[in-house]
């Protein structure tokens, strides 16, 4: 799909609006920084990982800088693994993160509720988000109100919830993206087609805004497809996962344009997760900003060498594309990012 460039210069305005009319001034200010910024500049962005986290560390090393967003999982808040002994700390990593002044998105690899298989290779409970790995029935549990199933949900929304307010307390707005890459299958929640994830992201966006009262988030749909688009008064920014071939550092306007024809409303559009860094100068030839990128932990940034230290790895982005992104004009690290706390409210 071929979107016109005067379209995609258009949809670079998109009023500091957000879907929650109570939303709180910390959400309110990260938005409207990030209206102010889109389309100007992108805001660089690293995912930590789950059970060692360097990735900011060897950014610094390499580049001499942090990236502006931090990416971090509540993953093993679930109750479905907590109840397994996993622990987390992403929240104080993020509690960090934004003391330090960078900007905390969220995504949750939620564990099914119950019905892990608990089985060799790929389908052991440390899956359990995953498909193949629970017989977990999301269309069967958003069916009825009553079920076990559906209360469940309800309890592990309700956990999260609890590490959104130790968030909110602290003042930190929140890059909430829940649900991701739904219309691929491969998660439980979008195993049932677009029906049952639609009538589940209602219910997130029900019981975290109305019945937790979590002012501070900025909701960011990464459905992946227009049938999975849960309308626009309940989506704030659309992210996009893209994970293109080795040191392909094309900007990927087919998934940008894809993008922007979710929704005719204007709204963000995100790199919000990526294994290759896109090329700084094409984007901004082709006229493709995304508004931030997040590249994925681990293999994507760095290897381990036979001493256990931790080198850059060029498998997927080379090192003169990793300083060209961090050191070019159009992108933003941390040290750049205004004060947040005091950013002009729209």
């Amino acid at each position: 799909m071929n979107v016109p460039t005067n379209l995609r210069r258009d949809r670079y305005q998109v009023e500091p609006k957000l879907v929650n009319p109570r939303a709180d001034q910390t959400a309110r200010r990260l938005m409207a920084y990030l209206c102010d910024t889109y389309g100007k500049h992108m805001l660089t962005g690293q995912q930590i990982g789950v059970h060692s986290t360097p990735e900011m560390e060897i950014l610094h090393r390499e580049t001499g800088f942090y990236p502006a967003v931090g990416g971090f999982d509540f993953m093993d808040y679930s109750p479905g693994r907590a109840n397994q002994g996993a622990v987390c700390h992403d929240t104080d990593h993020a509690l960090r993160w934004w003391e330090e002044g960078g900007i905390v998105t969220f995504c949750w690899h939620w564990t099914a509720p119950r019905d892990m298989m608990d089985l060799p290779n790929n389908k052991k409970w440390e899956k359990g988000f995953y498909t193949e790995a629970t017989t977990f029935d999301v269309e069967q549990a958003m069916s009825d109100p009553s079920s076990e199933g559906y209360q469940l949900l309800v309890r592990d929304i309700d956990a999260i919830a609890l590490q959104l307010k130790r968030l909110m307390k602290a003042g930190v707005p929140v890059l909430w993206r829940p649900l991701h890459e739904a219309s691929g299958g491969w998660f439980w929640w979008g195993a049932k087609g677009p029906k049952p994830y639609l009538a589940l992201w209602g219910l997130l966006y029900e019981r975290l805004t109305h019945h937790h009262e979590l002012n501070n988030l900025i909701w960011v749909w990464n459905g992946q497809h227009k049938d999975w688009y849960p309308g626009d008064e309940t989506v704030d920014i659309i992210g996009e996962d893209i994970y293109p071939p080795k040191r392909d550092y094309s900007p990927q306007a087919d998934r940008f344009d894809t993008a922007l024809a979710y929704t005719s409303s204007s709204k963000i559009i995100a790199l919000s997760e990526n294994g290759i860094l896109p090329d700084p100068d094409q984007m901004l030839t082709e006229n493709v900003r995304w508004a931030w990128n997040c590249t994925w932990y681990g293999e994507f940034l760095y290897t381990r060498d036979e001493e256990g230290k931790l080198p850059y790895s060029e498998e997927y982005t080379e090192h003169s594309m990793l300083q060209k992104l961090y050191r070019h004009p159009f992108s933003i690290t941390r040290d750049q990012l205004p004060n947040l706390k005091t950013y002009r409210l729209p």
